[in-house]
């Protein structure tokens, strides 16, 4: 086991452990204040009994999002850290960093992989202050899920400029989509601290628990509706999506600030 992992899964225990309620009390406001969190759209931090319950709040209200049709909205509150077009199979993970579309995606894609090449990508970043859920981004079916083990580097900028490959090294877990017969791609991508995803469609999804081989679910009927909750981080990290060749225009968002809800594509 690397050691990303032993301490991911040190501090996560730290996370999830109710302290005496005073004690509590002082955590929750400390990483409030330390962090620079926005809790308006979420409960007191002292009504959460862990720290863990914390990172993962839920929305008071649900958020106004945009429900056209034709949009793509984000599926997360997060920093836009790379964006654009994919040079045949090459993405970017950040400027000057490239991995292949085919190790991030691994071989149990590659019956749809071409369908991606010379496709859009875009690199959302969630940091610890963010709101960590994450959220169906258009009305699509689901057609399979992919963990994948593997480390846990953290996904900040530091690391991105100097770890070549991160997002592939990473334990990550892959969601196939449909939409109206296009294929795109979500990958969530584990990071340093906790490194759990959950997913509420698929509670055999384990993350950073033994470095067992990829496991692969499938679906026949599965479809998720837009802002429709998919599950949620257990500390900040990175989702990547990839859409299939001429499939939509993608907005220029990179190095900006978006949250869960807003237009980030257009399909054509």
């Amino acid at each position: 086991m690397h050691i990303t992992n032993q301490i991911s899964r040190v501090f996560g225990k730290f996370a999830k452990k109710p302290f005496p309620k005073p004690m509590q009390n002082l955590i929750n406001k400390t990483y409030v204040k330390c962090m620079g969190l926005d809790m308006s759209e979420f409960k007191h931090p002292n009504e959460y009994d862990s720290l863990n319950a914390l990172f993962t709040r839920a929305l008071e209200k649900p958020r106004d999002i945009d429900t056209q049709e034709g949009n793509f909205i984000s599926p997360a509150d997060s920093l836009i850290s790379q964006c654009g077009t994919l040079q045949n199979d090459t993405l970017m993970q950040i400027k000057g960093m490239e991995y292949n579309v085919d190790e991030l995606l691994t071989y149990h894609c590659s019956s749809n992989v071409n369908r991606v090449l010379d496709g859009e990508y875009m690199n959302f970043y969630l940091s610890p202050k963010d709101y960590h859920r994450y959220h169906a981004p258009i009305d699509c079916q689901i057609t399979k899920l992919i963990h994948v083990p593997g480390k846990l580097y953290p996904v900040n900028f530091k690391y991105l400029k100097k770890e070549l490959g991160l997002f592939v090294q990473n334990e990550r877990v892959i969601v196939e989509c449909l939409k109206d017969e296009k294929i795109f791609y979500m990958v969530f991508v584990g990071a340093l601290n906790v490194g759990q995803m959950v997913f509420d469609f698929e509670p055999r999804v384990e993350t950073n628990t033994k470095p067992d081989d990829m496991v692969v679910y499938e679906y026949d009927d599965l479809h998720i509706k837009k802002g429709e909750c998919m599950g949620y981080f257990k500390m900040g990290s990175t989702v990547v999506m990839i859409w299939e060749k001429n499939f939509v225009n993608l907005d220029n968002l990179t190095k900006q600030k978006v949250n869960y809800g807003r237009i980030i594509s257009t399909i054509k």
